[in-house]
């Protein structure tokens, strides 16, 4: 095998710039426990755009230097340069997960059981052609799975599979998801119709309606549209949905969905409480896909909550035992319940590259891209 590669890299420079960049790597001979895997297909994510523009204004972005070795600089404003304190002038490899084949293996049974097979890998640093990971750090797929079909099979299957968890953990019947005619929403919703749960969809143009129609999505409620409150009562009534998870983060859509719980609380009820109705409402900010402020206007009684929810968390509280067995399933079900659609493929040096980040920046339900590290370079 080759004995370097390339990786994608993001550093924020003390002169309040932002540096994304290709390097060429040296791949190391793996420990007695490590594989080398030959990444094959890796996504990009919106955690992933969170740390590969980190704070700066990509509005100002530039180009330089040659098409296989394109380096992008974009302005950090002032006040944004305190966010980044801890990794400034540190390059960090960027992207959380991906797939590809072992094609090294350190001396142990478990690294040497993995030699030549497809596995999904979420370990971090897989923008990048060969990633050196702990065998124990691997998914094995399937015979078959493709790496494209299993490039997805950490961040989304996890979440939505963390989701109905925690749900049942807290002690709800059904959920509320939001952004939800992404891959993830896709995901969540065909969980959720396999094991019962009831499920309201918000999403925000009649599009996205029909693609979680065409699923059998039996609640989606278009958040655009004039009667809005009234279709995400009824469906918050027909659920009984007291639990919520926002993708959007910011504006005032989790006030208008606990407000809605709280009206469905109250549905055909008599009886009139100043402080609200008794039930808890949940609401967690997972993602942030409008960053303007989270807009409370507390119209929604006095029993809720309001916090963040993030994989990591939920991971470290579950246990690796619990996580193997999600994986496990993930592994099973990665074509079906847990597939990932792409709206186009694009190589390293394409994802360095002003006409592709204009694109995957948007991060636009429907328009995940899929990074292919060995493909070669071809017009966007």
């Amino acid at each position: 095998m080759t004995t370097s590669g390339l990786q994608l890299y993001s550093l924020v420079k003390e002169n309040h710039t932002l540096e994304i960049s290709l390097a060429e790597v040296d791949v190391p001979s793996p420990g007695p426990d490590e594989v080398i895997v030959r990444v094959e297909a890796t996504p990009l994510n919106p955690s992933d755009l969170g740390l590969l523009f980190g704070p700066a204004d990509m509005q100002t972005a530039t180009v330089s230097g040659p098409v296989d070795r394109p380096v992008i600089r974009a302005e950090i404003p002032a006040h944004r340069m305190s966010a980044a304190a801890t990794r400034l002038g540190n390059p960090i490899p960027v992207g959380n997960e991906g797939a590809g084949t072992v094609v090294a293996a350190g001396s142990s049974s478990a690294a040497q059981a993995l030699m030549g097979k497809t596995v999904g890998v979420g370990a971090g640093g897989m923008y990048t052609q060969f990633r050196c990971v702990n065998a124990d750090r691997c998914l094995v797929l399937l015979q078959g799975t493709t790496a494209a079909q299993a490039a997805s099979c950490f961040v989304n299957p996890l979440t939505a599979l963390a989701m109905v968890e925690t749900m049942r953990n807290e002690g709800h019947t059904a959920l509320v998801h939001t952004a939800a005619a992404s891959n993830l929403g896709q995901m969540l919703n065909r969980l959720c119709l396999e094991e019962g749960i009831g499920l309201v969809n918000i999403v925000r143009n009649v599009k996205q309606e029909s693609v979680l129609r065409d699923l059998g999505a039996g609640h989606v409620c278009n958040s655009t549209t004039d009667t809005f409150r009234d279709d995400l009562v009824s469906a918050l009534v027909a659920t009984g949905a007291t639990l919520a998870f926002d993708a959007v983060g910011g504006g005032d859509l989790g006030n208008q969905i606990l407000h809605g719980m709280e009206l469905a609380a109250s549905h055909g009820s008599s009886t009139y409480s100043h402080y609200g109705s008794g039930g808890n409402k949940q609401l967690y900010v997972y993602g942030r896909l409008d960053p303007s402020p989270t807009i409370l206007k507390r119209n929604f009684g006095f029993s809720w909550g309001v916090g963040g929810w993030l994989l990591f968390q939920f991971m470290a509280k579950a246990g690796p035992e619990r996580i193997t067995e999600l994986n496990t399933r993930i592994a099973a079900d990665i074509t079906t319940t847990f597939a990932s659609h792409y709206a186009k493929e694009i190589s390293l040096e394409e994802a360095v590259s002003l006409e592709a980040m204009s694109e995957y920046s948007r991060m636009a339900t429907g328009e995940k891209f899929l990074i292919t590290p060995h493909s070669r370079t071809v017009s966007c």
